[in-house]
């Protein structure tokens, strides 16, 4: 089932790189930037994460968190993380729970990787409504970080998405 804006999002419990339990409950009364990615140690989700790294006080400042999902799992991602200081929670689909009910999983990626997680963005509210989604079929492109600091705009001014 494709998640829309007005949707519930999908709860999950995933294990992030430093081995501790994450469930998105437990950021009810935050905004989250949900960001799944296809693969660590990749250009694109490097240039990706490495952009919301280095913008981390715009979303603080429009009171969202932000969580990156992939289906690496957790050591990639401790060692990713430690390389590239990213500074939010990246969370290991490994076993696709999470990608599944956000359908965003490819059925076949590059040389035949089966179950890739798709380059996708949800900005979910803090009563844990989806206010944006946007999947991408093409994993080199980026998503749209100018309608994702919109909806927090808006949400933050009282707003619906425009």
């Amino acid at each position: 089932m494709t998640i829309k804006p007005g949707d519930k999002a999908p709860d999950f419990s995933l294990r992030a790189s430093d081995k501790s339990q994450v469930h998105l409950r437990d950021y009810r009364g935050k905004n989250v930037v949900l960001l799944f990615f296809p693969l660590a140690f990749t250009s694109v989700c490097t240039k990706e994460l490495c952009l919301m790294r280095d913008s981390l006080a715009e979303y603080e400042q429009l009171g969202a968190q932000i969580l990156a999902i992939s289906v690496d799992s957790i050591y990639a991602l401790d060692k990713w993380k430690q390389e590239q200081r990213f500074n939010f929670p990246l969370l290991s689909d490994f076993n696709r729970s999470a990608g599944k009910k956000y359908d965003v999983l490819y059925k076949t990626f590059v040389f035949d990787m089966k179950g890739v997680t798709k380059r996708s963005a949800f900005v979910i509210d803090g009563e844990g409504i989806v206010r944006y989604a946007e999947v991408l079929e093409n994993a080199g492109e980026l998503p749209n970080f100018e309608a994702i600091h919109h909806t927090l705009q808006a949400m933050r001014s009282g707003g619906e998405q425009a």
